[in-house]
């Protein structure tokens, strides 16, 4: 019975070992089965940023991916409509190259241009335009008639009512413009058409060779065509015009015009002038075309520079592909794998802690029902041992053995208790130590994975960044190439508009030169004919005085050389002429033997009345000699005599001749005293009008300057006056506007005042012409200067210009019995013009 309850006590005592060891297994197992649920939702929120950010990713991507081709398209279609507009631009460059009128209209028009737009910008559906710029010909060939039978009414101003016309003219007459004439549409007495000249052979009617795109013009083209007609040929409309029973009006097609009255107008040339505003017309659509499409060219360049930003969204879409490729690939593998991996795990560690509650549950019961046995058989053999150890126990005096044993075996019960507790703790921790053993090989293998999926991960990493850094690597060169190629595309452009701006200054030269050659070629014509004029000449008095037996003293040569010239042939003639030339060079003739005055002769007009002079002498003394009839004895007294009346006219010469050299002297002093203070006066304004110039401006690069037209006496001829506007290249006076000229004309004004300042001067309304930044600049350079050079008396209707006045003087009307003016006066130095100080010490910074 004592083994049987050892032996349960001891498979008590093993189930016992079994249920901790069990429980505490439960609880390892609880506490891994927390840690995986812990990873799972780690992983799932994981799974959850990389899907949210793979979804933004891809939204992104959609919306760069439109981004892009949007731009693509948008660059494709620019470059397309470039290459049109290119293509377009040239065509109409070439147009008005081959039309050699492609430069600056004249001065007139263009502010007759101006008027005309202005008068559209008041009002605009009112005024329509010029005649010639609303309908023309419906084939060139009729340009001349039509330009004919329009007469003065070409560039007439189209109106629509009568109203609007006298309220044009009111504003041309304030602002000063050129007289127009306008057409009112209800105005105009329109003679009905006559239909049957329609059925006239040979010719047409010129409303019918005109067209317009302007219903209400029609009435204006009636008006002013009339039932004229236009025929093929000068006969044909004289015919049409005089033949019939009825004269009528008929233009031929060079524009000679026969009229009912009988008269007949012609001037081709002058029409085929006025003619060509037809083709200007065109040639200003093509201009304004040309306009349109540079413009249009500038857009399309700002467009084609979003190339740039396509480029940068390309990367960017390349870069956000890569991340998203990577984010999905590592969404796919957590999911695939990781938490795969970790929902095996849970549920292999759930079906474990079932076991281990099971077996739990199991080694429970069993120690209980052990429990109950052991305690059955523990009675029974405590009765057998009170029975068997009663006589002991009585002796010793305890009640039973039991007391005994707890009494005496408690020590060895204790020992035995320890070593059995040592038992327990070297049972557990081998169970402990294996059960480690175990999960540290599975936490190994599982480390192990980890690790190549992290080394598999970095090489991924490591492959995707270097590919990364070499697309990052390519696009940097692409972007410092196209960085390269924009600066030397900028260079070039700027390396070709500077030499086309040098070709065409060299143009300019080459074709001033050009001029100057041909002057000089013709001055060398000039010079050659005169030259072979003077040895025509000396070749004919050389053959004079050899005929006439005239003796001439020659230190080379003799008079035989000269003959006569024979007319040959051309060629012969020619060299015949050129040898007897060549002799009559080498003929040197002695001049010695001249008196002073005949070798002071220089000019050929000097030459040519002395010559007079000595030839009516001859002549003289040739009558008197055939007069003389016999020698006379007192020759000898009456030589004498002459002699003497010889000297004392020589003498009378000879004084008049010092007293002409005392007037040449006394004239050349005057002219050196009058060339001195003309180019003092000269000098002076030419230094001083760029000064001048560039204070009125306010600008130091704005330049005047004087030239003389004729530098040896520049008091003879005229004074060309130029300036360079700030901002703007050199260009003719002409070519200024009318506000720069005026600046110009003051600059020149103060210049010339400076010399010989007077103590005031007065201005009328010289501020018409400028505005408002002009009007500045100019009342604050007279403010200044007439606080310490000049007075001034300034005649003004603007109130930015009179405003900076010291001192203000009004006239105004008053009507009474008769009309009379009065005056008002406003002293302005007593309100300080803080503005105008301002202006003037920005102004003078600036300078």
């Amino acid at each position: 019975m004592t083994q049987q309850l050892e032996k349960l006590q001891w498979e008590q005592k093993a189930d016992k070992e079994r249920l901790v060891f069990e429980k505490r297994r439960h609880g390892e197992v609880q506490e891994n089965l927390k840690q995986i649920k812990e990873q799972i939702e780690d992983h799932k929120k994981r799974i959850e940023k990389l899907e949210e950010y793979t979804k933004t990713c891809m939204d992104c991507l959609k919306e760069k991916k439109q981004q892009e081709e949007m731009l693509v398209g948008e660059i494709e279609n620019t470059k397309s409509r470039m290459s049109e507009v290119n293509e377009e631009l040239n065509l109409i460059r070439n147009e008005l190259q081959n039309a050699g009128i492609d430069n600056h209209e004249g001065n007139r028009q263009q502010k007759r241009a101006e008027v005309l737009e202005h008068l559209k910008r008041l009002y605009p559906d009112s005024v329509f335009g010029r005649l010639l710029e609303l309908c023309h010909p419906i084939h060139k060939k009729y340009q001349l008639a039509v330009t004919k039978l329009f007469g003065r009414y070409m560039v007439a101003i189209v109106v629509a009512s009568e109203k609007v016309a006298k309220d044009c003219i009111r504003f041309l007459k304030e602002e000063r413009a050129e007289p127009e004439t306008f057409l009112a549409l209800d105005y105009l007495d329109i003679k009905p058409i006559n239909e049957r000249l329609r059925e006239i052979k040979g010719c047409k009617m010129v409303i019918d060779v005109i067209k317009t795109q302007f219903p209400q013009l029609k009435k204006v083209i009636q008006f002013v065509c009339g039932n004229g007609l236009v025929c093929e040929t000068v006969e044909e409309a004289r015919h049409i015009a005089f033949g019939g029973p009825e004269r009528r009006k008929t233009v031929a097609l060079d524009g000679t015009l026969f009229l009912k009255s009988g008269v007949i107008s012609g001037g081709s040339s002058d029409l085929r002038y006025k003619a060509r505003c037809w083709d200007e017309k065109e040639i200003k659509t093509l201009r304004d075309r040309r306009t349109q499409l540079i413009q249009e060219l500038k857009d399309l360049m700002k467009i084609l520079r979003k190339e740039a930003d396509l480029k940068q969204i390309q990367t960017l879409v390349q870069g956000t592909h890569t991340r998203l490729k990577y984010s999905q690939s590592e969404l796919e593998m957590i999911k695939k794998k990781h938490l795969a991996a970790f929902f095996r795990e849970q549920s292999q560690l759930q079906s474990e802690l079932l076991n281990i509650e099971s077996q739990c549950a199991m080694l429970s019961e069993g120690i209980k029902e052990r429990q109950q046995r052991i305690e059955e058989f523990q009675e029974k053999i405590d009765k057998v041992e009170d029975e068997i150890f009663k006589h002991f126990c009585e002796e010793i005096g305890v009640e039973n053995i039991r007391e005994f044993e707890k009494k005496h075996v408690k020590q060895q019960q204790e020992i035995d208790q320890k070593r059995l507790e040592f038992e327990k703790q070297k049972t557990r921790l081998n169970v402990q130590l294996e059960y480690s053993r175990n999960q540290l090989k599975k936490r190994l293998s599982k480390i192990n994975k980890l690790k190549e999926t992290v080394q598999k991960g970095r090489e991924d990493i490591d492959n995707l960044k270097q590919a990364e850094e070499n697309c990052l690597q390519i696009v940097d060169d692409l972007m410092a190439k196209r960085q390269q190629l924009k600066d030397v595309f900028l260079t070039q452009n700027a390396s070709a508009e500077k030499v086309q701006a040098q070709l065409e200054e060299e143009r300019k030269r080459f074709l001033a030169i050009d001029r100057e050659v041909g002057k000089w070629q013709k001055e060398v014509v000039i010079i050659q004919t005169s030259l072979e004029q003077k040895r025509l000449e000396k070749h004919n008095l050389l053959l004079d005085c050899k005929v006439q037996d005239i003796e001439i003293i020659l230190l080379l040569g003799s008079l035989d050389d000269i003959i006569e010239v024979e007319l040959g042939t051309e060629a012969e003639s020619t060299q015949a002429t050129v040898d007897i030339y060549e002799k009559e060079e080498a003929l040197e003739i002695d001049y010695s033997s001249l008196t002073d005055d005949l070798k002071a002769l220089q000019t050929d007009k000097e030459v040519e009345a002395c010559l007079r002079l000595l030839l009516q002498q001859v002549a003289s003394q040739e009558d008197v000699l055939l007069k003389t009839a016999a020698p006379n004895l007192r020759a000898l007294e009456n030589l004498k005599t002459v002699r003497d009346k010889f000297q004392e006219s020589t003498d009378a010469f000879e004084a008049s001749r010092k007293e002409a050299r005392m007037c040449r002297q006394e004239f050349e002093q005057v002219k050196k005293r009058r060339y001195d203070l003309f180019s003092q006066c000269f000098e002076h304004v030419s230094i001083s009008i760029d000064q001048i110039y560039k204070k009125l401006c306010r600008n130091v690069s704005a330049q005047a300057f004087l030239s003389p037209e004729n530098p040896e006496e520049p008091y003879l001829e005229g004074i060309s006056y130029n300036c360079v506007a700030p901002g703007k290249r050199f260009m003719p006076m002409d070519n200024l506007s009318g506000g720069e000229k005026c600046v110009a004309a003051l600059a020149l004004l103060f210049a010339v005042h400076s010399f010989r300042p007077a103590p005031f001067f007065v201005l009328d309304e010289v501020d018409a012409a400028l505005d408002n930044t002009n009007i500045g600049k100019v009342s604050s350079y007279i403010k200044e200067q007439s606080q310490e050079q000049f007075q001034m008396i300034i005649i003004s209707l603007k109130e930015e210009f009179y405003s900076r006045a010291d001192a203000l003087i009004g006239v105004y009307p008053e009507h009474d019995d008769c009309m009379f003016s009065k005056v008002l006066t406003l002293d302005l130095s007593q309100y300080p013009d803080t503005e105008g100080r301002e202006s003037s010490k920005r102004n003078r910074e600036l300078l």
